[in-house]
């Protein structure tokens, strides 16, 4: 499951909790599909703003409607007490694969996140894939840190943040970290701006926000650079740029929840307070791409 496509869906949310019905519905679209696997409860899940219950929910249903496609899901929180209940409730739930970012207050060294690792991958009885998002977390990974993880037992595939959209510069950044870890663990883009690119030079699995909402152009890119057709994925890509433009100015949950409340996919607003998606003339430029590119519900 940390090859190919990965779709990150919204966890819809409502005053009253989970709305189960419009989460269900973005994962019949993912299943529909056809992607490679899905990270229910990442980033664009919104998994650091909800209870422990609800996090415990979401996995439920997203295992119970995947359709047989592996589901992974995000055990990130701040206390390593935490992370491991979170760890237990979503291998008993019946995940493929855990996703892991060293979510904190405060900054913590690289001694401590390697610990968090360690303690964590030895109560595990699925995959890990270990979450690089510095924006998010304010903590860098450094490569060396990177191979010491790459060791832990269960750990199988690093979402990288931060490659870039140059073919040059990020084959030689996949170069550079592939002697660093096992041959098993695979590397991925954890941005959607530059995913064509890594997956054409050399990249594993993309883990893509946009596939969450509209998971069939990124399936088109994905398999073109499967089958060695950079032109095509690049091109698939640049078709994309005026909603990639929107993913740069507002950031990309944000475009995305805005999108799914535009088309009806889900009640508005879906996101948790305080976080809000675009409102006035960004909504409705937002609602212009989404006319132009013939993205619907």
């Amino acid at each position: 499951m940390f090859t190919g496509l990965s779709a990150f869906p919204l966890t819809p949310l409502t005053e009253k909790g989970i709305d189960e019905k419009s989460f269900v519905r973005l994962m019949d679209r993912l299943v529909a599909a056809g992607v490679d696997s899905i990270g229910a409860l990442g980033s664009t899940g919104s998994y650091a703003y909800l209870k422990h219950s609800e996090r415990d929910r979401v996995a439920r249903l997203a295992v119970e409607h995947a359709g047989g496609i592996p589901v992974m899901v995000s055990i990130g929180s701040v206390r390593t007490s935490d992370v491991l209940h979170l760890a237990e409730d979503a291998q008993r739930a019946g995940v493929s694969a855990v996703l892991l970012a060293p979510v904190s207050y405060q900054k913590l060294t690289s001694d401590e996140v390697f610990t968090l690792y360690e303690t964590v991958t030895r109560h595990l009885s699925v995959p890990l894939c270990v979450y690089d998002n510095p924006g998010t977390t304010n903590f860098d990974f450094t490569d060396e840190l990177y191979a010491r993880i790459a060791q832990l037992p269960h750990v199988a595939s690093i979402k990288i943040p931060g490659l870039s959209a140059d073919p040059l510069t990020t084959r030689q950044r996949l170069e550079q970290l592939r002697p660093l870890v096992p041959s098993h663990v695979t590397l991925g883009a954890a941005g959607d701006l530059a995913a064509a690119t890594v997956l054409t030079q050399g990249g594993d699995v993309w883990y893509s926000v946009i596939a969450g909402l509209f998971p069939e152009i990124p399936l088109a890119i994905t398999r073109a650079a499967q089958k060695g057709d950079a032109r095509t994925a690049q091109a698939l890509s640049a078709q994309l740029e005026p909603l990639w433009a929107l993913f740069r100015q507002h950031g990309s949950l944000r475009v995305v929840a805005a999108a799914a409340e535009i088309l009806g996919i889900v009640a508005a607003p879906c996101l948790p307070l305080p976080l809000q998606s675009l409102a006035g003339d960004d909504r409705q430029h937002l609602a212009t791409v989404l006319e132009q590119l013939d993205l619907r519900a």
